[in-house]
């Protein structure tokens, strides 16, 4: 039925208004009273989770937490796959690129990531204790992977920080928005006898429906927001001269609406993840505030069946984190044993090396065993780990204890570290410029493979030590500088060359073209040394232009490299004792042949016995074909660098 039509072609009698009034008004107080009392009663029901605007505003204050971790009080989840560090790397890779930066997302891997860091750095600690070195000497070394999931998880809680800024501008705008309307509302409210009924009630519609698109608000101003609109929506529904028909039109469309809310709260029931079916709910909740009321004999049916479907989502998500926490019970009586253990370990019975070695062996082997378990409780989180790591020190402290007895093998070690000084010593007034140097280099590399030495002459004979090698390189710092000036000339050519490249003639042919390009790459590479610091800009710059051109000539990447090769080996040709350096170069290449020749035959052997049933065995394949073509290409680009190298010869 058309209502507006009905309510365009005929005006109602001002009795019937007042009288539809009366009734309108007893019915939203009526309706309202009810949603109070079900309120009510929904907070007081046991057992249950408050599945109302508290449970959304409490993860809202937890999406708004710092990103940053403590490395040492890293919460345990016992619910976690234990994942590798590179496996962690890869999903905080996917989560970035994906831009799917949920804090619930992102949380896990980043606990994981600070776990695996903290377990390779007691892996080394450990190990550097096995070897006899002292805490206070222990240096960590984090591998590359470490700053590049660092790196990662950065740039996550920075694309985090500005999209939650986005986030908070938008929400302010919405409640900008939002107490317009209201007000739009209150207005029609006291202006509507003054106007035609039907323009205004489709001016209150299409308030409602915009109130109802705007979603995001700071969860502080939700209940204040929603309980002002509400006030003025129900004097609405109190002042307008509404008829029946309206109102049942509008209960009609609320109850087949709330109907679908509980259609969706009942298939939550089949969600496998409990805690996305439980933000699902809370959703459903909030749209289920934003909807209008129903007529009063639909009211408690329509209630009740959603509140029992919330109910049974509400109890798997209690469930869930009971079991959570059965787990972790588990995984603290674990550790606990295992803090046990070390505690009960009798140092008077360890006497020598072998039994320290036994003893050294069993401990890591524990250690091994506790970054296995998954995690406790989180009160229990701290005080576990002290009382472990606790233990461990105490182990590792006696083991050093026991090692600082063994003088005699730093008193060698201290002998040999003043020879060392003394070498330094002897050669650091040396010219011979080039020989001293790879001297004192092996000096340093000799220094570093002695071992520790008594700590009260660490300092004094290091700093004797440095002293005499920074003295040798200053010096010969001091007498290269004459080379600047010939490589700075050197660099000035072969940026002229590298012009005339650029600027090569397009009109020459291909043939004509690529003769006067390899000319003047052999003018390029002829020149001597340019300055270290810019040796790489410089090349990079002759690079692009060679492959500028090679690119318009229509020459691939294969003829690239054997035009470079042909330059070099032209270099060779000129220069002295030609003939034996080319007959060198062609026996590497033959034997580089050879071991290609062998790896391919290799990959094709294991090729034929690799299965592909599976995803993975289909990846390997794919993997393996592919370094199989790439070994076949460099072979041919090998055999014709081998007959450019017979015709020179």
């Amino acid at each position: 039925m058309n209502t507006t039509n009905n309510l365009e072609n005929e005006k109602l009698p001002v009795n019937e208004v007042e009288s539809d009034n009366n009734l309108q008004s007893e019915q939203t107080e009526q309706e309202t009273s009810s949603v109070e009392s079900q309120s009510v009663n929904e907070a007081e029901s046991e057992k249950e989770i408050d599945y109302d605007l508290d449970d959304a505003h409490i993860e809202d204050e937890s999406e708004s937490e710092e990103d940053e971790i403590d490395e040492d009080t890293v919460s345990e989840d016992s619910s976690a796959v234990l994942l590798s560090i590179e496996e962690i790397i890869q999903h905080l890779r996917d989560l970035l690129e994906k831009g799917n930066l949920k804090r619930k997302h992102v949380e896990e891997y980043k606990n994981q990531f600070y776990r695996s860091l903290r377990n390779e750095i007691e892996t080394q600690k450990q190990a550097f204790f096995a070897e006899g070195g002292e805490e206070i000497d222990f240096v960590a070394t984090e591998p590359e992977i470490y700053n590049e999931g660092k790196e990662l998880l950065q740039k996550i809680k920075e694309k985090r920080a500005e999209l939650v800024a986005k986030e908070d501008a938008q929400k302010e705008k919405n409640v900008e928005r939002k107490l317009s309307i209201i007000n739009q509302i209150k207005l029609l409210t006291e202006t509507q006898g003054h106007e035609d009924f039907n323009k205004t009630y489709q001016e209150f519609k299409s308030l409602q429906q915009e109130w109802n698109e705007i979603k995001l608000i700071p969860q502080s101003k939700v209940n204040e927001l929603w309980k002002s609109y509400q006030r003025y929506v129900e004097k609405f529904y109190d002042l307008v001269r509404i008829n029946n028909e309206f109102r049942e039109y509008d209960f009609k469309k609320n109850l087949e609406l709330k109907t679908d809310l509980c259609e969706a709260a009942e298939r939550l029931d089949e969600e496998p993840d409990v805690i996305s079916a439980f933000h699902q709910l809370q959703n459903l909740h909030q749209e289920w505030r934003e909807t209008g009321p129903v007529s009063r004999k639909d009211r408690e049916e329509i209630w009740n069946r959603f509140k029992a479907a919330s109910t049974k989502i509400n109890k798997k998500y209690q469930a869930h984190f009971e079991e959570l926490r059965s787990k972790e019970d588990e995984n603290l009586e674990l550790k606990t044993a295992i803090c046990e253990k070390l505690e009960a370990i009798d140092y008077s019975k360890i006497k020598t090396i072998k039994d320290w070695n036994r003893s050294v062996k069993e401990v890591l082997e524990l250690q091994s065993e506790w970054r296995k378990i998954g995690y406790v409780p989180r009160k229990w989180n701290t005080k576990i780990y002290k009382r472990y790591r606790a233990a461990c020190d105490l182990f590792f402290k006696n083991k050093n204890d026991y090692y600082k007895s063994l003088r005699g093998e730093m008193e060698d070690n201290l002998k040999k570290k003043l020879e060392l000084c003394e070498r330094a010593e002897a050669l650091k007034e040396s010219t011979d410029w080039k020989k001293t140097t790879q001297e004192m280099i092996d000096i340093q590399k000799e220094w570093k493979s002695i071992g520790i030495i008594p700590r009260k002459y660490v300092d004094s004979v290091w700093k004797r030590f440095i002293t005499a090698c920074d003295y040798f390189f200053e010096q010969k710092k001091l007498n290269t500088f004459s080379r600047y000036d010939e490589e700075a000339r050197n660099l000035e050519a072969k940026r002229a060359i590298v012009q005339t490249i650029k600027n090569l003639d397009k009109s020459l042919e291909t043939d004509k073209a690529l003769s006067a390009l390899r000319e003047l790459m052999d003018q390029w590479y002829s020149i001597g040394h340019v300055p270290y610091k810019l040796k790489d800009i410089t090349y990079r710059e002759f690079y692009d232009a060679t492959e500028e051109q090679f690119d318009r000539l229509n020459i691939d990447k294969t003829d690239r490299k054997l035009e470079s090769f042909k330059t070099n080996i032209s270099d060779l040709a000129r220069s002295g004792n030609a003939k034996n350096q080319l007959y060198h170069e062609r026996e590497k290449l033959m034997r580089q042949y050879d071991r290609m020749k062998n790896e391919l035959q290799t990959y094709e052997n294991n090729i034929g016995f690799l299965s592909v049933s599976s995803k993975k065995g289909n990846h390997l394949l794919d993997d393996m074909n592919s370094k199989v073509e790439k070994i076949k290409s460099e072979l041919q680009l090998i055999i014709r660098k081998i007959e450019a190298v017979d015709k020179e010869l």
